[in-house]
């Protein structure tokens, strides 16, 4: 029994790129389940390519070094699965569950290599509304602000520091992308936004899923930003604004041009054409 592996579908990327938003809707869907957040990437990832050098990989009695990362590897394989299934023993054999693992990112690559069967949605949104969604978050007063954040005192820095994780967490989970041999989608969260049900029906296609539009309707109209209640939504709060572009507003030029230096490669990716597009002021 329990869950298959090719019935987990990662979603990587970074935070504050809908993430939540697209696993609800995900997780609401008939025969399916979110895990959200479980840091498993994070965990080994961390370990293996931030903490430890090449010189420590390399070493035949580190824990996750590459002389036995078979070993290791088939090990990060059961802990995944065992921590699923005793969080969702009733999902079963028929089950999905989506795995919303932005902030794990930095180790998807191993998570795809332990579990090549499952599917991946790599979730993109412009760095530089990720950024500006941060630097909202961490200003004085608003929700996710500690003592003199860096945000207030010095929002250049703080905006420079960001766009480096968002270049190292998405970089990861970009190079997880390309490895993976299975079934795997690209989304950005301004498709997700214009048409949300157009682009599910992407992602369930290209994942090779079949599932109901009328399901889809269904999770989209409850899961829309129209739907929050007010009083859950706006500056100051984790649903802030929704809104593709509001970088414009939340940046100074300054700042914009840290976040395009910093995320070029993966800005002419996935937003081909975006140099032309800041060289004309949006209405």
């Amino acid at each position: 029994g329990g869950i298959p592996p090719g019935h987990f579908i990662w979603v990587f990327g970074v935070a504050r790129t809908g993430s939540s938003w697209l696993g609800a809707m995900m997780g609401d869907l008939e025969g399916h389940a979110t895990w959200y957040e479980p840091y498993v990437g994070d965990v080994f990832g961390y370990a293996y390519y931030m903490r430890a050098g090449e010189s420590q990989r390399a070493r035949e009695d580190y824990i996750l070094g590459d002389p036995h990362k078979e070993a290791w590897i088939s090990s990060l394989r059961a802990f995944v699965l065992d921590g699923a299934n005793a969080r969702f023993p009733v999902l079963g054999e028929n089950g999905y569950l989506v795995v919303k693992e932005p902030n794990g990112s930095v180790g998807a690559p191993l998570l795809v290599e332990a579990m090549p069967e499952s599917r991946v949605i790599l979730l993109v949104r412009d760095p530089r509304d990720v950024v500006a969604s941060l630097l909202a978050a961490q200003r004085r007063g608003s929700w996710g602000a500690g003592e003199d954040s860096l945000a207030d005192t010095d929002p250049d820095e703080f905006v420079r520091q960001r766009a480096r994780m968002y270049d190292a967490s998405f970089g990861k989970a970009w190079e997880a992308y390309e490895a993976h041999r299975g079934h795997k989608v690209v989304t950005r969260y301004e498709d997700l936004r214009y048409d949300t049900k157009g682009e599910l029906e992407k992602i369930y296609s290209s994942l090779g899923i079949p599932i109901e539009g009328e399901q889809l309707r269904r999770v989209v109209e409850k899961h829309a930003w129209e739907n929050i209640p007010e009083r859950q939504k706006g500056p100051n709060k984790p649903r802030r604004k929704a809104k593709p572009g509001g970088w414009q507003e939340d940046l100074t030029p300054e700042q914009a041009r840290i976040v395009e230096e910093i995320t070029t490669p993966i800005m002419t990716e996935f937003y081909p054409g975006w140099e032309r597009a800041r060289a004309t002021p949006s209405d």
